[in-house]
């Protein structure tokens, strides 16, 4: 099956080398994080409202979708805290023991950062609970009836929380989280000024127009920004003079598949079978999958979302239908019979119904 790291588009980090260049191109402090207005205040109020106090701050959840810079924001407030950050995951921890053996080894003040919480094992999210309130877990000694629960102290910590389901989130976890921010796509604009940091920090000479063009096709995202900017430069060196432009970055692009409003190939296979082949729908989530020769978890999950931010395919009771903007962005005329053709629809965010 296709996976979401296969792509140039992909939000997810790709591979140990990537995520290398991305803790190059990070900003470390809360002033030189780009967009995120809203939280970086916020967050900044809590911070140094802590920091005054001479306490820990309260428990920090980040929400999102990934690549919007969660784990950046993790780091920052471990290097505005001026404390070593612990790294770790919920599905990398199986059992409470686990959990227990990083609890123990924090240092008064650490900051500990789960990334995809929403994870955790359901006895190592329990033995949390009590963690992050009293600062004490419950070691148990033994199995059976003879089972003994020794407490156990622990240093008083932060915990910083990422998820990109903040719906899978038990509600007893997410209420014991004084902060909870939810990260929002970027605009064009913020972009842009990612864009243009980061080719300082790779050495890559840059116009506005060329940062412009580039920001337009990262699906509002700054780890595919980062990336399309890196792929551009490859193109860049080896058949220009080093220098991006817009015509340059155009040209780059259109060599990796990625149009101007971020489709890539799977996007416009998924649409174009949509239209051709099915009039616009509504067609299954199976069928539709079936003729582009991929998976239902795999247009489901990778391409679906991406999409229906877009406005350019719509989820309904009988099936996906293309809206009339799909119909405008692959230029293909919209026949008055199509099912969008001046006509509402219901959108439904839930699974299919079987297909009759």
């Amino acid at each position: 099956m296709s996976g979401e790291a296969d792509r140039l588009v992909s939000a997810d980090a790709d591979g140990a080398e990537e995520q290398v260049i991305e803790a190059a191109l990070r900003p470390k402090r809360l002033e030189d994080f780009v967009g995120q207005e809203r939280v970086r205040e916020q967050l900044s109020l809590v911070l140094r409202g802590a920091l005054r106090r001479g306490r820990t701050p309260d428990h920090v959840l980040l929400s999102g979708g990934p690549g919007l810079g969660k784990t950046t924001l993790a780091m920052i407030i471990a290097a505005e805290l001026g404390q070593p950050l612990r790294i770790s995951s919920g599905p990398a921890i199986e059992r409470a023991g686990d959990l227990a053996a990083v609890l123990s080894t924090l240092a008064e003040g650490e900051v500990l950062f789960l990334d995809e919480i929403h994870r955790l094992a359901r006895p190592a999210e329990e033995m949390l609970y009590m963690a992050m309130e009293d600062f004490r877990v419950d070691v148990v000694v033994g199995k059976g009836p003879g089972a003994t629960a020794i407490p156990l102290d622990i240093a008083p910590f932060t915990l910083v929380g990422a998820t990109t389901r903040a719906g899978m989130l038990p509600g007893p976890l997410r209420d014991r989280f004084g902060f909870v921010a939810h990260m929002d796509f970027y605009e064009p604009a913020e972009l842009e000024v990612i864009v243009r940091r980061s080719a300082r920090l790779l050495e890559v000479e840059i116009t506005d127009d060329g940062a412009a063009e580039v920001a337009g096709r990262s699906r509002g995202t700054p780890r595919i920004a980062n990336r399309l900017l890196r792929r551009v430069r490859d193109y860049a060196e080896v058949r220009a003079d080093g220098v991006i432009t817009r015509d340059l970055a155009e040209a780059a692009l259109r060599l990796y598949e990625v149009d101007e409003r971020g489709l890539d190939r799977l996007d416009r296979a998924v649409l174009g079978s949509l239209l051709r082949k099915f009039g616009g729908g509504p067609v299954g989530l199976s069928t539709l999958a079936v003729s582009v020769g991929e998976e239902p978890e795999t247009v489901e999950v990778v391409a679906e979302p991406f999409l229906v931010r877009q406005g350019l395919l719509a989820r309904t009771p009988r099936g996906r239908i293309a809206t009339p903007a799909a119909w405008a962005h692959l230029g293909v005329a919209q026949p008055p019979s199509s099912p969008m053709a001046g006509t509402l629809f219901e959108v439904d965010d839930d699974a299919d119904r079987p297909e009759q």
